[in-house]
This record gives C-alpha cells, structure tokens and sequence, in this order.
C-alpha cells in the first residue's frame, strides 16, 4: 500500500479532531470519502486505527503510535520540499531550528535579530527540545538544523560544526557571603546547598554540574529542584542556596541573583555549543546561519 501525501494528512486530521463531520470540514471535504479513505487505510495497514464512539471516533493504541510517525513524515516532507524550493531561490523561504533551552536567553536572540537583518526574506521556524530529540528530527528531516550542547549522542551520519565554549558561573543570591568575591572556586562552594535539575530535566547540564563538582572533590547538596534554569535560578533569588549556569543566563536579568565567574581549569568548567545539520547537498541559508551563529556567540561569550 501506498501511503500517499492526502492519506496522512486525512489520517492526522481525523486524529485531532475525533469527528468525522469536522474532519471533513477541515479537509474541504465530504464525510462519506474520508470514512472510505480511513476503512482503506487500515485496511492496507492490517490494524484498526479507531474506536468509533457514537458520533465520534478515538484513537487505538496502535492509532495512536501511527499518528506520531504520521505527523513526523508529513513534516519530514514539507520540510524537504521546502529546502529545495530555498536553495533554488537562495536565501529566501523557510529554515526549521531546533535548539536546547540554555541557548534561548542570551545566543537566541542575537542570532535572530542577525538574521533578521542579514537574510529578511527567510523565516526560522524555532522548536525546543532535549539534545537527543533534536538530533533525531534532524535524521528525520523535521529539523535543518540543531543547536545543542556537546557531548551528544546519535550523530552518526550527521555533521557537526562547533560554535563555540561556554563556561559555568555561579549563581548566588545578592547578599550572599561570596556574592562579595570578584570570582569563585568551584571547591568553595562545597558547604553550601544548590539548586538542582530535576532528574531527567535539563539532561547536559545536570551531568556537566554533576561532573564538575565530583572534579572538584564534592557532591553538590541539593535544596530544591527544577525543570528549567528559570526555576533554578528562583531558588537563588529567594536567597535559599547557589547554583550552577551556563554563563549566558546573565542575560536574563533576574533581581536579586548575583553571578561570579568559576576560576580554574576543571575540564567540565566548559561546554561546547555546536550545531548539528545533514551533511547532503549545499543549502546557502544553513551556512549564513552557522556563520551568524559563530559571530552571535562570540558577542555573548564577550560580553
């Protein structure tokens, strides 16, 4: 069986919106052609998709693991015609980036007014997730591109160019004792309690902290744990303990968090911020981005 384009799109509508009737509505189509098209569909895939329930229909298990692959193929092809239709007009079009959350505050932004003023014509599609979900929309073709933060894994087959080094800084409260020191040994900060990421949250820099501090001789004392580095660095502004940051967080201006630099040469002091991309065929808009992203991170590792 051939899956076809309108097939999947048929398919995905029905599964967001659970009613024929408005499926149909949806696809500028009748109702009896798109319950056709469904009775065909799985009937080639040999499995039912939904459960009809009265006027509705919900998702199966197996409906419901096909809907995920569905979305990724259509976007996977969306984005291939895409990148040829930009590559044949330039630099114009659309470009899908994925990036990780630590890079939104300070690098993000620049990068976006560069290419705002550089490349007008070409519109960026932003998404964020984990490093290892974005290198795997890249296989897929859902991303052109991916900014992460190295080591990560399941690059094979992928290029990876490097941006750029950042480092740690401390994150300490305002008033705090060694908010008063021009900058800070990691081994200093043995005796006092951090903010953590909650385990299975902000996967890199958990395991950069976690590594660091173990460089250092210590496991860090967790006091309260967060999601993401906004929720961290509350803690800090509360004045409840210290934590742990890729330098760029300073950007976010929060009161009552004081950031000192981290001296010394501990080889997990660093991380490297890299951009992943498919390695076929040349694509102008791609490389104005590695350029403008390479110049946007040397601003903020200056800054």
């Amino acid at each position: 069986m051939e899956l076809t384009q309108r097939m999947l799109q048929q398919f995905v509508v029905l599964a967001e919106e659970q009613h024929f009737g408005r499926a149909a509505e949806r696809l500028a189509m009748t109702q009896p052609p798109l319950s056709q098209a469904i009775q065909r569909l799985e009937r080639g895939l040999g499995a039912a998709l939904f459960d009809r329930i009265g006027r509705g229909v919900r998702l199966t298990p197996a409906g419901s693991a096909f809907a995920e692959d569905a979305r990724r193929l259509l976007e996977a092809q969306a984005a291939a015609v895409e990148r040829a239709r930009r590559i044949a007009r330039g630099h114009e079009g659309e470009l899908r980036i994925g990036f990780i959350s630590s890079l939104g505050y300070g690098f993000l932004p620049r990068l976006l007014r560069r290419t705002h003023a550089e490349l007008p014509g070409l519109r960026l599609h932003l998404s964020q997730h984990p490093s290892a979900e974005l290198v795997d929309m890249v296989h897929t073709g859902a991303l052109d591109l991916a900014l992460v933060r190295l080591p990560v894994t399941g690059t094979a087959g992928l290029t990876v160019r490097h941006i750029g080094v950042e480092r740690l800084v401390a994150a300490v409260p305002e008033h705090h004792v060694l908010a008063a020191r021009p900058s800070l040994g990691l081994r200093e900060l043995a005796e006092h309690a951090f903010a953590l990421p909650r385990p299975g949250a902000l996967p890199g820099l958990a395991r950069q902290v976690a590594l660091a501090c173990a460089q250092a001789g210590f496991t860090p004392r967790p006091l309260g744990r967060a999601d993401d580095l906004p929720g961290l660095l509350s803690y800090v502004a509360a004045g409840l303990c210290l934590a742990l940051a890729p330098e760029q967080v300073r950007s976010l201006g929060l009161s009552g968090v004081t950031y000192r630099p981290l001296h010394g040469d501990g080889t997990h002091l660093e991380t490297t911020v890299a951009a992943v991309h498919r390695p076929d065929g040349h694509d102008a808009a791609v490389e104005q981005i590695l350029r403008m992203s390479s110049e946007a991170h040397a601003v903020i590792a200056g800054s």
